[in-house]
């Protein structure tokens, strides 16, 4: 027999304040909701807080300056920082708001003792839209106290999300770092738990270099090969012709020994990604990356269709192509 619901008609209901949970220990679908309703948490708020996870934004950056950008530094970036430009400015006591790939102990935000915010890209989110997860977190670091990371938590399914807090017509500009200096601009007085985590990331990051003469590329090294992964912001299925009409032509690689292996999509956009020769330095593939942009315009301008070796090129290419989020 089916247990009675508690019997809630006439009593009012009191409120979650500012979310699905903010503010109320983590509980159960099956347990009673801590809003002290008498219903389980999934048949009450976790009901918002579900659908909020369940909802997934394909394309988070959509709408910013640089969303190549934002992609490239979320997925293929060890060490980067961007300069913020908020929409209503800098409040009191904050003197400047810098996002960056990774920050020590994997903190989603830091504010430093000067007063300034450093918000971290890579950490995981816990609902499906990054931005408004990003956004959540940048906004607890402006109010938190200086000298204190901000931990993660679920963003209010109807909070703000970046493109409401940052300025819409502001230049985002990656600074690429060869390693995490940045975290600690006094390393004397570092805590050896910031240290550590220093010494750890600094080991593990891959040398990488955005290129200066096309968007969003980057040029990185490896022990096997060397690479450009290249974010892109054009129709899925517009670039992937463009790509397979210059790989069937001969002409999809970036100058001798260099190859296009294939391509990931991630935060819907596409990522195409060259092998290069070990000795191929960024340097060396600045002048072939511009003249495959020209080469590639071309393709997407045409709209013709496309011939029986392009469609096997076509082919090769979504074969190799992977998902990342």
């Amino acid at each position: 027999m089916a247990k009675k619901r508690p019997q809630t008609k006439g009593k009012q209901q009191p409120q979650l304040k500012g979310g699905a949970d903010e503010n109320y220990p983590a509980v159960g679908a099956r347990e009673p909701c801590p809003c002290g309703s008498g219903r389980r948490y999934k048949a009450c708020h976790g009901r918002a807080a579900s659908h909020a996870v369940a909802e997934l934004v394909q394309r988070p950056f959509e709408g910013l300056p640089g969303e190549c950008d934002w992609v490239a530094l979320r997925e293929l970036v060890p060490a980067a920082t961007v300069e913020l430009t908020l929409k209503d400015g800098l409040p009191e006591g904050v003197p400047s708001v810098t996002l960056a790939t990774v920050l020590p102990m994997a903190w989603p935000a830091l504010r430093r003792d000067d007063g300034s915010v450093l918000l971290g890209l890579q950490n995981d989110t816990s609902s499906g839209d990054i931005s408004r997860d990003l956004a959540d977190t940048l906004h607890r670091a402006l109010e938190a106290e200086p000298g204190t990371p901000v931990q993660g938590r679920r963003a209010p399914a109807d909070g703000p999300r970046l493109q409401d807090l940052l300025a819409p017509d502001a230049p985002f500009e990656p600074v690429v770092h060869a390693g995490f200096e940045f975290w600690v601009p006094d390393s004397e007085n570092a805590t050896p738990e910031v240290s550590a985590s220093l010494e750890r990331a600094n080991a593990a990051a891959i040398p990488t270099v955005k290129l200066t003469g096309v968007d969003a590329a980057y040029w990185c090294e490896t022990p096997e090969k060397n690479h450009l992964r290249w974010v892109m912001p054009h129709p899925e299925e517009q670039l992937l012709d463009a790509l397979a009409r210059l790989h069937a032509a001969g002409t999809s690689s970036l100058g001798e020994g260099t190859r296009l292996v294939g391509s990931f999509r991630a935060h819907g956009v596409i990522v195409p990604v060259w092998d290069l020769p070990t000795g191929v330095g960024a340097d060396d593939i600045e002048k072939p990356a511009a003249e495959f942009a020209e080469r590639l315009a071309a393709a997407l301008a045409s709209d013709a269709p496309l011939t029986g070796d392009e469609r096997r090129a076509r082919g090769g290419l979504t074969n190799r192509q992977v998902t990342l989020s």
